[in-house]
Order: structure tokens, then C-alpha cells, then sequence
């Protein structure tokens, strides 16, 4: 199930609890109840509102040169339907061709056990 962050703005509490996508969470006292705490001396009709939070891993690198440095190999369809590896590095043909084994990148370097 997933995981959400709510937020009572008349305590300053911001509370992650897990619950299904169905449940709806508007009070203090429906926020302690899924979280098994004590609602302590705020009142449990106080409103709660939802905190987005960016994903882990949501963001990505900002380019190509910061994919290759971290190991990753990127590959661009072009226009004739060829692709072009974007982050080669040392001998890696730029263009790939099926036809021609070499001109696929050498994954064999990059990963390792």
C-alpha cells in the first residue's frame, strides 16, 4: 500500500501514515486513528491536508553527459530509424547498426558483479 505524509497546520504535526487509495483522510482524529497515536491535545476535527512529496527516484539526471558519468548508455532513434549512442564512450561506434556487432555498445564494460 502506499505511503502518504499529511499535515495539521493547527499543531504543526506532519504525520506519514500507509492506508489504500480509497481512504479518505480529513481530520486530526482520522490521521491518528490510521497512524495508532494518540491525538494529543489538538483537537481531532482540526483539518489535515495531504503533502506531496516527489517520489524517490522521480527525478533524473539533467543530460547525457551526467547519464554517462554515472554508467548509463542512452540511445536516440533517428529520423532513418538507426539509433545513436548518445553516451558512447572510448571505441563505441556513435551510430548503431544490427547488422554490424561491434557498433553495439559495450555493455560487457560497464557492468559488473
Amino acid at each position: 500500500m502506499p505511503r502518504y505524509d499529511y499535515r495539521c497546520d493547527d499543531n504543526g504535526q506532519t504525520i506519514e501514515v500507509v492506508h489504500k487509495i480509497s481512504t479518505v483522510v480529513a481530520t486530526w482524529g482520522d490521521l491518528c486513528d490510521l497512524a495508532g497515536i494518540d491525538p494529543g491535545e489538538t483537537v481531532k476535527s482540526a483539518l489535515v491536508r495531504k503533502v506531496i512529496m516527489t517520489a524517490p527516484m522521480a527525478n533524473t539526471p539533467s543530460g547525457n553527459a551526467h547519464l554517462k558519468n554515472l554508467g548509463f548508455t542512452k540511445l536516440e532513434k533517428r529520423y532513418d530509424g538507426t539509433y545513436e549512442n548518445v553516451t558512447r564512450t572510448g571505441t563505441e561506434k556513435r551510430f548503431l547498426d544490427p547488422k554490424d556487432p561491434s557498433s553495439l555498445p559495450h555493455l560487457h564494460k560497464k557492468i559488473s558483479d
